[in-house]
């Protein structure tokens, strides 16, 4: 949704009222710039491919800035069609389909799953990491623009101040993760850590609520912060949602960190690092930025490591998203996806 917002608001600004009929009207443009917007993450299909199709190939292509240029001309072609618009013709589009497509991507960069915007040349993921994956405060400020944008249809400064103030939001989380990246820089210092490299996860309900990660190359040690609170934040039952799930984020000198093994402890390790290089959890290794050891079990005759990423591990959530484990049993290795409960035994 907060793409297709971001998208229709772009379309408002872009579009001024049509002086002939080949122009679009300005209802066709927000609509046009709301479904370009939207278009990238029509990759969601692979979802029905398969969970590790999703994960290799959800934000690539259709994200890509290659071909971008491209997506657009296709949007642009549909749009007259799609939106009663067949007099304006597909070059009357094709700028807002390239915005459109454009914001989609900006709006992906700045979350920290990772977008493959040089597909199909690279795989590599980017993404600057100042924005929580899903923004409340962000998508009020999209929403508010195209609302006060309706009630003053003559004029395009609404949507310039709702996505000037989108920057300017995007700049207070990029504010918040160097405060997050100075604080672990600070503890490593003290704590005597030769840190291989030293990053920050944006976290829900405030952007001054980060997940803190240092990395000496066998474990990883992290602390969930706030960098402007003062005190510890307490919560009951009774209070809100948004205040008991950013309760867990403690000020920076009240922080407690904590040290995950990227393959357990001494008994576990050595089958740990066995099952992490097994082939067919190639794409795990690829997508995971700071994987640990889950657990080792036993279960069904196999012996099982499981794995998470650190990055969707946030506190007050119930589950942890793409967890994956591979099972050792005499017939050999075999990929298992985690749910809720565990490990699930190996489908034969």
């Amino acid at each position: 949704m907060t793409h297709a917002l971001s998208g229709a608001l772009l379309g408002r600004l872009m579009t001024r009222a049509p002086d002939t009929a080949a122009q679009p009207r300005v209802w066709q443009a927000v609509l046009a710039g709301g479904l370009s917007a939207a278009f990238p993450d029509s990759d969601f299909v692979l979802g029905y491919v398969s969970d590790l199709a999703y994960l290799q190939g959800h934000r690539g292509v259709t994200h890509s800035v290659l071909l971008l240029p491209l997506w657009a001309l296709l949007l642009a072609a549909l749009m007259p069609r799609l939106l009663r618009a067949r007099q304006a013709g597909w070059r009357a589009f094709y700028g807002v389909a390239c915005g459109g497509i454009a914001i989609h991507i900006l709006g992906d960069l700045i979350t920290q799953f990772g977008t493959m915007i040089l597909a199909p040349l690279s795989d590599r993921r980017f993404g600057w990491g100042t924005t929580f994956i899903i923004d409340l405060p962000l998508t009020g400020l999209l929403l508010a623009g195209l609302v006060v944008s309706a009630l003053m249809p003559r004029s395009r400064l609404p949507s310039l101040a709702a996505l000037l103030a989108m920057v300017a939001w995007v700049g207070v989380g990029a504010l918040g993760k160097a405060e997050a990246l100075d604080a672990a820089r600070q503890h490593a210092r003290d704590a005597g850590i030769e840190a291989r490299s030293i990053d920050a996860i944006p976290r829900p309900a405030s952007p001054f609520n980060w997940t803190a990660v240092i990395d000496d190359g066998e474990r990883f040690h992290v602390a969930h912060i706030n960098t402007r609170r003062q005190a510890v934040a307490l919560a009951s039952p009774e209070d809100g949602f948004l205040a008991r799930l950013s309760s867990h984020y403690r000020p920076v000198t009240h922080a407690q960190w904590m040290v995950r093994a990227r393959f357990g402890d001494a008994d576990d390790a050595v089958f740990a690092r066995r099952a992490w290089h097994a082939p067919d959890l190639a794409v795990f290794r690829w997508f995971a930025q700071f994987p640990v050891l889950e657990s080792v079990v036993h279960i069904a005759g196999a012996r099982c490591a499981a794995f998470r990423d650190l990055r969707f591990e946030t506190p007050g959530r119930d589950g942890t998203p793409f967890r994956y484990g591979m099972c050792e049993s005499p017939a050999g290795w075999q990929r298992v996806t985690l749910s809720g409960a565990g490990v699930a035994p190996p489908s034969r």
